[in-house]
This record gives C-alpha cells, sequence and structure tokens, in this order.
C-alpha cells in the first residue's frame, strides 16, 4: 500500500510560480509510474503531466512549456514545478502512483491563481 501526500499548494498571482510535492511512504516509487492530474468543481479529474518509471516525460498541452515534472527516487517523491501561471490552472492537483493494478492517489492540494 502506497500512501501519497501533496503539499506545496496556495494562492498565487497570474504569471507567478509554485513547486507542488509528493512524497509517498509504504513502498519505494522508484518502480512506479507517476502523474499529476487536476480537478475543478463540476468538471473530471484530467491529466496533467506524468513521469514514467524509466523516466520518459509527457504533459498535457496547455501546461507544455510552463510546467515541469521530475522525480527523486532516493526522496521517494515527484515534484510539479509550475511556472507562468493563469486563471484556468486554478484546480485541485493530485499525485498519482500507477503499476499494472495498483493504483493510488494523493488527497490533493489547491492551487488559486487569482489576482
Amino acid at each position: 500500500q502506497v500512501q501519497l501526500v501533496e503539499s506545496g499548494g496556495g494562492l498565487v498571482q497570474p504569471g507567478g510560480s509554485l513547486r507542488l510535492s509528493c512524497a509517498a511512504s509504504g513502498d519505494s516509487l522508484s518502480k512506479y509510474h507517476m502523474a499529476w492530474y487536476r480537478q475543478t468543481p463540476g468538471k473530471q479529474r484530467e491529466w496533467v503531466a506524468q513521469i514514467t518509471a524509466g523516466g520518459i516525460i509527457s504533459y498535457k498541452d496547455a501546461v507544455k512549456g510552463r510546467f515541469t515534472i521530475s522525480r527523486d527516487n532516493a526522496k521517494n517523491s515527484i515534484y510539479l514545478q509550475m511556472n507562468s501561471l493563469k486563471s484556468e490552472d486554478t484546480a485541485v492537483y493530485y499525485c498519482n502512483a500507477f503499476l499494472f493494478s495498483r493504483l493510488y492517489w494523493g488527497q490533493g492540494t489547491q492551487i488559486t491563481v487569482s489576482s
């Protein structure tokens, strides 16, 4: 069983930056594919970025060039560096770990982009 805890959320002005962290316990993340999702009220949770166990990275088009996903297996954590934030990035952000049939979610952290 993997427990995931996100941190780093908050209120930021448009154009600002935030760095989200997702720390894991219960198992080593090194073998898991990891992803960030986000969700706004009344909408389905949407995929934002992922990094495979082998380090292959992909992004949702809307965040390409602004967000950077990374992982530190030694710290059993992943990160999402978010730059040039826009109001439409406002959401609850969740990290996700998956490996075959195993799927785990964190509790989420709120990001609000507003002036």
